[in-house]
């Protein structure tokens, strides 16, 4: 969803393995309003949080063997600051590590991968057409996720907008997965992993998605539904059900569709219109407008609604994306409470090399 600008970098030894390093910084200023009080910050962006990486590949025939090695850098996120929490400027722990991994690609079998990276289901439920990811998206909690929520009288009541707007996707973990060869777009994928960077915790994912990725006349299409279990010893185990698609139409307007259900936590609805114009030489802009609907995500029975705009301007020959996201926030339960609406706001950018 939002994958990096390619710098297309590759360096080539004398016996054909190619080493492929990457990476971004992504920073901006973080603004929260509670309904009485604002937080500003400068944070990274954890929606496409700053990180470097590499790929070290080498073919074999049709087939090609790589190892990905990928970090975030370990700055203080947009989704770790609350009212009550000031995190360190940068605090780099193994749980940073995204990708640490082999990939095995066959021209007849499909894909293999054994290690740190994603599951089968990570990126499915949030496939987006807009470009303007960066700002806002169908994960609201990305943004101001560890802020939390005010009564009407003022008090903190300990409900976060990443646990009030929660929405479901897949992880990553230390796993083995497989995806079959495509066949006319559609993809089928399968893993099985543990939680191998956080210490004292063995938790167990098990997911499987299919998905679908290509051109109906000149319409674009990206869609998938994915299934995955956390098993936890001591607590409830996870079952989520999730799915997103996303479409893009010649005359440069594009809709997205998320919704997922949690057994033990509730469910979501998410839509987004879009529109890319090449109105400026140095890059195309992307503007959109985003509502989400969720219920059931703390206790049974609440609702939580969120209307989001955003813009991102590229500057396609500094590799840089500026962006600009609003979003505001409103929640009900049926305990009698009644809390303050709240908004946010996001402006940084992304440099890519």
């Amino acid at each position: 969803m939002a994958a990096p600008v390619a710098a297309d970098i590759v360096y080539e030894s004398p016996g054909g393995a190619t080493f492929a390093p990457y990476g971004h910084l992504n920073f901006g200023i973080t603004s929260f309003d509670d309904g009485q009080d604002e937080n500003s910050q400068f944070t990274d962006n954890a929606a496409s949080t700053s990180r470097l990486g590499f790929r070290l590949s080498r073919s074999f025939g049709e087939d090609e063997l790589t190892f990905r090695f990928e970090t975030s850098l370990g700055f203080a996120s947009s989704d770790d600051f609350s009212q009550t929490s000031d995190p360190d400027d940068f605090d780099w722990d193994q749980t940073n590590l995204r990708h640490v991994d082999l990939i095995y690609r066959t021209a007849q079998f499909g894909t293999f991968y054994l290690g740190q990276g994603s599951m089968a289901s990570d990126g499915i439920g949030q496939f987006d057409a807009s470009g303007t990811g960066l700002a806002s998206s169908v994960a609201i909690g990305d943004i101001a996720g560890g802020f939390e929520l005010r009564d009407t009288a003022g008090a903190l009541t300990g409900i976060e907008i990443g646990d009030a707007f929660a929405t479901f996707d897949g992880t990553r973990a230390g796993r083995i997965r497989y995806d079959t060869p495509e066949f006319n777009g559609f993809t089928l994928s399968l893993a099985a992993g543990e939680n191998i960077l956080t210490d004292d915790n063995d938790d167990e994912f098990y997911d499987i998605a299919f998905s679908y990725e290509g051109d109906i006349g000149a319409t674009e299409f990206s869609a998938g539904i994915g299934y995955s279990v956390r098993e936890r010893p001591g607590s409830d185990d996870r079952e989520d059900t999730f799915g997103s698609i996303a479409v893009e139409l010649p005359s440069g307007f594009n809709f997205s569709f998320s919704a997922g259900d949690r057994n033990t936590a509730g469910n979501y609805v998410y839509a987004k219109v879009g529109y890319q114009a090449e109105w400026l030489d140095v890059g195309s802009t992307a503007l959109s407008l985003d509502y989400f609907a969720g219920s059931d995500a703390v206790s049974d029975g609440d609702d939580a609604d969120s209307f989001g705009i955003a813009v991102v301007q590229d500057f396609d020959r500094q590799n840089i994306e500026a962006y600009f996201g609003y979003r505001d926030y409103s929640y009900s339960d049926t305990t009698g409470a009644q809390y303050q609406d709240a908004s946010s706001y996001i402006i940084g950018a992304r440099w890519s090399f």
